[in-house]
């Protein structure tokens, strides 16, 4: 969509020189700021422009670009105009067909400009110039702009005093060295972890199979297992949760501007990492329990309240599916007083695999009570795909996968169906199914209510489940946080995606602990500090700050002072029970 007649100009740029290629690009980006964009659309924008300027001054010798607002649509649009006087493109689609490389790539300059933006449009004949015209819708949150407030908009753009572009191109240059290099050390630190686990695995597997006739060999490898469980556990996560930290650092341009293929390299190696630390922890967990390492913690909980922690740690997973997910509780379910973690584990598994292998209808998960055998029955019923019944006791070994056509797109360790049929059996139930080909599946976990002697469990407020709140814009860290917060018996998960709401939450909810982002659009972390502290009503509840910035002495010296700070490249699982449990004492 090319900009309307009735379009207000801002600002043109003359294109002459290779100093004015970054000018137009740091125009870009301070416009699209002003304008309202978030930060990635403004990086977005200010990529597509300098593209687009640099092939008009190597292709044309000069042009200019010219900034514009088209208030007309809604939403509004932006649109920076590149023309030249050049010796334009005698077939243009063969670019933008992608067929088309230049020893310098200008076919690719234009079609990643054209990817990057919600708008574009491209003419130009043999002898005649090109003009290029991009555009990119403003967010829903940017406040309608008015010819007054493009005016103010302008008049800021006229008092920026720019530094020298050369200068910045450098500094440009050199964070992009450092990045690409810290990504390739990464790169060889994740193949080399892939090869040892690997190793790990098979050293595993071959291990289990000597397990079964030899008890002499049992007692030995018992041994080894502590060995191994309590010393790699360690060294297996915490180059996992350093590459996936130094992961984020780089896709939140801590450290500069990443290329679109940068920014796909970086996201590739943190899925792999991801993939491998779902691995890792499957692996020990399920090797605990058949080593007989796993202690039962019972506590006292409600299915109301289990229910309500699994439908906000898998809400996520609904995402642009045609599924809904339903909780039904009968109204003769008691209380448990069991290992509520576990019984959890088992519960995300099983729906969370419902989701996966179901393309459209529902996932219902039902609690019931059978009186005479003393069994809660957690069923989950999907309407997926289901299961042929020769593959029915198959599913429950490890590694083991079924060949389906979801099969082949939906990734999994194989190893999530046979731990929760451990646990369900070190809690005293069973894990069963019931599926047909074709005609969805029904997994149901049937466990005593009970596992140990409930007049024994503590009810006094130090045992109560503490809630922790988070406030964080990044949705990544969010369900991170999620899965690993709503995996604690001990505490109750609420979070919120900006400063604004974080507030209302705190004065609303009371929460026990808070974690705060610092680097938030609107309301700021250290806004949100300030007005907590002021407020009576959450003066005195903990606030723990998580941040990618340096920790630091300046950092430190502009918060509250005794404000506790943890860097968010060091989050592991131990690292923020350890945390939660320093702020919120009585909580273990």
């Amino acid at each position: 969509m090319a900009a309307s007649t009735k379009a207000w100009p801002i600002v043109t740029v003359p294109i002459e020189s290779e100093a004015d290629v970054v000018t137009v690009r740091q125009r870009a980006h301070r416009l699209a700021e002003l304008l309202g964009f978030e930060r990635q659309d403004q990086t977005r924008i200010a990529t597509a422009v300098s593209e687009l300027a640099r092939n008009a001054f190597s292709y044309a010798g000069g042009g200019r670009a010219e900034f514009i607002l088209d208030p007309a649509p809604t939403p509004q649009v932006f649109h920076i105009r590149i023309s030249d006087k050049g010796p334009g493109i005698a077939d243009v689609q063969t670019i933008l067909d992608g067929q088309y490389r230049s020893k310098s790539g200008m076919g690719l300059g234009i079609i990643g400009a054209r990817r990057l933006m919600n708008h574009f449009k491209i003419a130009s004949k043999a002898g005649s110039g090109t003009t290029v015209e991009i555009g990119h819708d403003l967010p829903g949150s940017a406040v309608t702009v008015t010819r007054a407030k493009l005016s103010e908009v302008a008049a800021i753009l006229q008092k920026d005093v720019a530094s020298g572009p050369l200068e910045v191109l450098r500094q440009q240059n050199r964070e992009l060295m450092q990045s690409l290099e810290e990504l390739r050390r990464k790169d060889e630190e994740s193949n080399q972890l892939n090869q040892e686990l690997s190793d790990t695995n098979r050293g595993v597997v071959a291990l289990y199979a000597e397990l079964d006739g030899r008890a002499e060999q049992l007692r030995q490898a018992s041994e080894l297992k502590t060995k191994f469980l309590s010393n790699m556990s360690h060294e297996f996560r915490t180059p996992l949760n350093s590459v996936l930290a130094l992961s984020r650092l780089l896709l939140d341009r801590i450290d500069g501007d990443l290329t679109p293929e940068q920014e796909r390299q970086v996201g590739y190696i943190r899925r792999s990492a991801e993939s491998l630390l779902e691995l890792v922890n499957d692996l020990l967990d399920l090797a605990k329990v058949e080593a007989g390492k796993v202690d039962i913690r019972p506590s006292v909980f409600t299915v109301a309240e289990l229910f309500g922690g699994l439908r906000g740690a898998l809400r996520p997973l609904l995402t642009g599916q045609p599924i809904e997910l339903i909780f039904d509780i009968s109204d003769k379910v008691p209380g448990l007083f069991t290992d509520e973690a576990k019984v959890t584990q088992i519960m995300r598994n099983l729906i969370s695999n419902a989701l996966k292998f179901t393309e459209q209808g529902e996932v219902r998960v039902t609690a019931s009570f059978e009186a005479e055998q003393k069994r809660v029955n957690f069923t989950v019923r999907d309407t997926g795909i289901g299961i042929a019944p020769q593959d029915h006791g198959r599913i429950f070994d490890e590694f083991s996968q079924i060949e389906t056509r979801i099969q082949k797109r939906v990734k999994g360790t194989g190893l999530g169906l046979p731990l929760s049929k451990s646990l369900a059996e070190l809690l005293g139930g069973e894990l069963t199914l019931q599926s047909v080909l074709g005609q969805g599946s029904v997994f149901t976990l049937s466990i005593p209510p009970d596992r140990g002697d409930p007049s024994r469990a503590q009810h006094s407020q130090d045992s109560a489940r503490r809630r922790v709140l988070l406030i964080d814009d990044d949705e990544t860290f969010r369900y991170v946080m999620r899965q690993i917060i709503s995996n604690e018996p001990r505490y109750e998960f609420i979070e919120a995606a900006d400063g604004d709401v974080g507030l209302k939450a705190a004065r609303e909810q009371k929460p026990d602990v808070i974690i705060l982002d610092l680097q938030m659009p609107t309301v700021d972390g250290f806004t949100v500090l300030q007005e907590l502290g002021a407020d009576s009503r959450t003066s005195v509840t903990p606030v723990i700050v998580s941040t990618s910035m340096n920790v630091n002495a300046e950092l430190k010296a502009r918060l509250p002072a005794g404000t506790r700070v943890i860097s968010k490249n060091t989050i592991s699982r131990e690292n923020v029970s350890l945390f939660l449990r320093d702020a919120t004492p009585g909580a273990s």
